[in-house]
């Protein structure tokens, strides 16, 4: 169930980044969008391991 919620939110983080791409947002804002959308996405494939 979380790792369905990180990755839709994995999603939104990576159209925000397009998004501020095309506008001409700061590079840094662009790039931390970035680095959030693969931690959510890390964090999504994290959660489907089975480690018991």
């Amino acid at each position: 169930m979380w790792s369905v919620v990180l990755m839709g939110l994995a999603g939104l983080l990576i159209g925000g980044a397009v998004s501020f791409r095309s506008q001409g947002m700061s590079k840094i804002i662009v790039i931390s969008f970035w680095v959030l959308a693969g931690l959510a996405l890390l964090g999504a494939y994290l959660l489907t391991l089975d480690l018991s």
